[in-house]
């Protein structure tokens, strides 16, 4: 069994941040719903502004609200405007193909790639 890609939303753009909240990140549900996360699967965030990675789990925020928001402790290592790339992986025996999307600095869903 190996650990594959399965899920990228490439370039987002973080919008806010809450210290207060016991901890994850949310994500417009309209990009959860093209890449295939679910609410609670565990992500890994990488941040190109910093270079900090991490791992959490994903809360849908409203659908096109566009927002990426980091959540608890996270937050003190991602801030609002910081891009990311947010993967899922599966645990599988079989080749899968990812459903990898790109989207602009707003958050909108630009192409599959």
């Amino acid at each position: 069994m190996r650990w594959l890609l399965r899920s990228k939303i490439h370039k987002a753009t973080v919008t806010g941040k809450n210290l207060n909240y016991v901890g994850s990140i949310g994500i417009d549900k309209t990009l959860t719903e093209k890449v295939g996360l679910w609410p609670g699967e565990r992500v890994l965030v990488v941040d190109n502004t910093n270079g900090v990675r991490l791992e959490t789990y994903v809360i849908e925020e409203k659908r096109d609200s566009r927002k990426i928001i980091m959540y608890g402790a996270a937050s003190r290592l991602i801030k609002k405007g910081d891009e990311v790339i947010i993967m899922g992986f599966e645990l599988t025996d079989n080749p899968i193909s990812p459903k990898n999307i790109l989207v602009d600095k707003n958050n909108k869903f630009v192409k599959f790639l």
